[in-house]
């Protein structure tokens, strides 16, 4: 069954907006996952304009279920912060400084030496590694060739299309990659834009998915659905 990663950035953003503790993270973290999430991501940016540092140190703490950080790599407080904390994956997002959110995937071919040595950093000290990357069969395999545990398959293009009614087309590159992941033998993650809408379509036709990483449309569902609900609801579409 392929697992469900709440990220709860924008919990985050919704607490730092008055400059207190509501709502407050670590409880939320630990109702989402009493609520049915397999995990919980956060991916910190050096503005900390949603998850702070000590966010990740208060979360590790005490999370029960899989802990996945997400972040840019070139930040050396990121690689120091995921070496601290040891969760039990890392997932390396090409951002740029100030970017509102992730919008592509790595060039893994351009910086296939650089990836491999972060990557074996991460490996090194017992950590999974994942990177962030668009349905290309070329980034797929520089992906593999770098060393990489698995893939996040950057889904914004999957969902853009599905919206327009344009079902099997939005999908065709992405069962593509995910079958030339699986020959290649990387495990296959997925995020960006997932929501109750398009989740069940695209677990289906997805070979070998093992986790999707949800939160921007998850929080909002939650806002007019419940939390509790709301994670029961994104579980149900992954069931096979």
């Amino acid at each position: 069954m392929t697992k469900l990663s709440v990220n709860v950035n924008k919990l985050a953003t919704l607490r730092n907006s008055r400059g207190h503790n509501n709502p407050d993270l670590v409880k939320s973290a630990l109702d989402i996952e009493r609520f049915g999430a397999d995990g919980i991501t956060v991916h910190p940016r050096p503005d900390e304009r949603h998850i702070r540092y000590q966010d990740v140190f208060d979360l590790k703490k005490v999370i029960a279920t899989e802990f996945n950080i997400e972040g840019n790599c070139t930040e050396d407080k990121f690689v120091q912060l995921v070496l601290d904390n040891q969760p039990a994956q890392v997932t390396l997002v090409p951002d740029a400084l100030g970017q509102i959110t992730s919008n592509h995937g790595w060039d893994t071919v351009t910086h296939k030496d650089y990836l491999t040595k972060m990557i074996q950093r991460f490996r090194s000290a017992g950590i999974r590694v994942s990177i962030f990357v668009d349905p290309d069969i070329k980034m797929i395999e520089g992906a593999a060739a770098a060393g990489t545990d698995r893939i996040e398959l950057y889904t914004e293009g999957y969902a853009t299309k599905y919206t327009k009614g344009n079902h099997e087309e939005a999908i065709a590159s992405y069962v593509k990659a995910a079958e030339r992941a699986n020959q290649l033998g990387l495990g296959i993650n997925a995020g960006h834009d997932l929501d109750l809408n398009n989740l069940a379509y695209f677990h289906k036709n997805i070979p070998g998915l093992l986790e999707v990483s949800i939160g921007h449309a998850l929080i909002c569902d939650a806002i007019y659905l419940g939390l509790e609900n709301t994670v029961q609801l994104y579980k149900r579409c992954l069931v096979n």
